[in-house]
């Protein structure tokens, strides 16, 4: 097994005998002290919160971000903040929490602890051995509840320093069993046979990821390629199971119902754009800011902020300095500090909602380049220029949103630095669609974000390809239903 490194605050340790391990403190593992950012480690993060975007969540974020093994992942962090997906996830599980209950007699609602797939509860190990595989996490406690019959009515993850005291011993002993052996992820996965494509849109955006007219040539193309194109809202949420497979043309993200869309699409084994991974590390700044330095893709200098440490800023990234929370989307959530006095005041403000922010350098160009990528291949280019009299191409600043203009060009047209870069950048994230912003210097090409969920509106992004873009995305929809594990022959031949 890979090496393990817990990461824990020295005070939340049990007392009495404990594991042999490499230990670190939060802000320690945040920062890569003392070579624990290293690839191929095994993580176990005990921090003590997992709350959404709280030091935990980062810690396993960035985990993630180093390619290292963590447990628990953001992916079942935030599955198991929502019982819309846990509560599917579990739903075969009828007889062994059955065979639990049986061993408890004269009622109606009880509480037990699973750590790391174990549990001394009588009949409960073959259970919690399945919700391990299902939400690998170092203690979850299960709430059953008696209605018409025995169901899980809870599910939660708790972290360490929650669990009471009279627990640690069998915590312990949990952990000495996990270290022994690895765990499984379940991969189901379906036969398709007919072709129907549910694409999620919400009529009422303001600024939808696509406008009418390209979702209107989405169809017509589909159905032209012999599939069904519906356009589906968060309404059809309990009919995800009818569909051959789910594109998502709304904004997305993690506390919404975008991401238990994806979510639930990838559990019925349905192709599905953009997957959960890639709007889990699309959606957060932090993430991609570390993805990019690990594998030396040039990108903004960055400081991920805290309490801490701004006064740093200025050596570290310079001013003017740019301040993102993690989640923003159309330049929402990113602002322009002059000089420390203004980059303390609205560092305040962001690190009210968010343990941590990004602080980028600022590094102003008329437009951005928008490369399209479309599993792992450039799809489309396009320059977005800053709006008028702004530093971005969206501006919020007054009561109407403004926005620069565009220009579209082939992918040939296109600086082969900026295109090969962008390809780069999007392979890191997954295989579905992304759209990658990039700023081109005189002597470089800057990384800025990568997009899932990237723009795609008629007379814009499809103004040089016109209805092959969306014969395109069709083409990689049916590839995926009818072969999901074969690449594409232009990746076959390359290789």
């Amino acid at each position: 097994m890979a090496e393990t490194l817990i990461v824990m605050e020295p005070n939340q340790r049990p007392p009495g005998e404990w594991t042999a391990l490499n230990e670190f403190a939060p802000a320690d593992y945040l920062a890569g002290r003392g070579g624990c950012d290293s690839q191929g480690k095994l993580i176990v993060n005990l921090a003590p919160d997992y709350d959404y975007l709280s030091t935990g969540y980062y810690c396993s974020l960035l985990a993630e971000a180093r390619s290292q093994r963590v447990i628990p992942g953001v992916r079942t962090i935030e599955d198991l903040s929502r019982k819309a997906i846990y509560g599917l996830a579990t739903r075969n599980l009828t007889r062994l929490i059955g065979r639990l209950a049986e061993h408890q007699e004269g009622i109606r609602k009880f509480t037990f602890y699973s750590y790391f797939g174990f549990s001394p509860m009588q009949g409960g190990g073959e259970l919690c051995r399945q919700l391990f595989e299902r939400f690998p996490v170092p203690i979850l406690k299960i709430e059953l509840t008696h209605r018409k019959h025995w169901e899980i009515s809870r599910l939660a993850l708790v972290p360490l320093r929650r669990l009471p005291a009279t627990e640690h011993e069998d915590f312990i002993e949990g952990f000495r069993r996990f270290l022994g052996h690895r765990w499984r992820r379940s991969n189901r996965t379906r036969n398709r046979y007919r072709y129907d494509l549910a694409v999620l849109h919400d009529p009422e955006e303001k600024l939808p990821p696509s406008d009418r007219g390209a979702l209107a040539r989405l169809t017509r193309v589909g159905r032209r390629m012999k599939v069904d194109v519906e356009l589906i809202t968060r309404r059809d949420y309990p009919r995800i199971a009818e569909y051959d497979a789910l594109f998502i043309r709304e904004t997305t993200a993690i506390n919404h119902h975008t991401f238990a869309f994806a979510t639930r699409a990838q559990d019925e084994g349905i192709p599905v754009i953009d997957d959960p991974d890639s709007i889990l590390r699309c959606t957060n700044k932090v993430y991609l800011s570390e993805l990019l330095a690990r594998h030396r893709i040039a990108h903004p200098r960055t400081l991920i902020l805290t309490r801490d440490n701004m006064s740093h800023v200025g050596e570290k990234v310079g001013f003017p300095a740019v301040l993102k929370v993690p989640d923003g989307s159309f330049s929402r959530g990113v602002f322009k500090a002059d000089d420390a006095a203004g980059l303390k005041e609205i560092a305040r403000r962001l690190l009210a909602d968010s343990d941590l922010v990004l602080a980028q350098e600022f590094i102003y160009t008329p437009f951005d380049w928008r490369i399209g990528v479309l599993n792992g291949r450039p799809l489309y280019a396009c320059k977005y220029f800053m709006a008028r009299e702004h530093w971005q191409i969206y501006d919020h600043s007054g009561s109407k949103t403004r926005e620069g203009g565009w220009e579209t060009v082939t992918i040939e047209e296109a600086p082969p630095a900026v295109v090969t870069t962008a390809c780069k950048a999007a392979r890191l994230i997954g295989d579905g669609l992304y759209g990658v912003d990039l700023k081109e210097l005189p002597d470089r090409v800057v990384v800025i974000e990568v997009n899932d969920n990237p723009n795609i509106d008629a007379n814009v992004e499809d103004a040089r390809l016109g209805n092959k873009l969306y014969e395109f995305l069709i083409g990689e929809f049916i590839r995926r239903i009818e072969s999901p594990l074969q690449k594409p022959e232009e990746e076959k031949t390359q290789a």
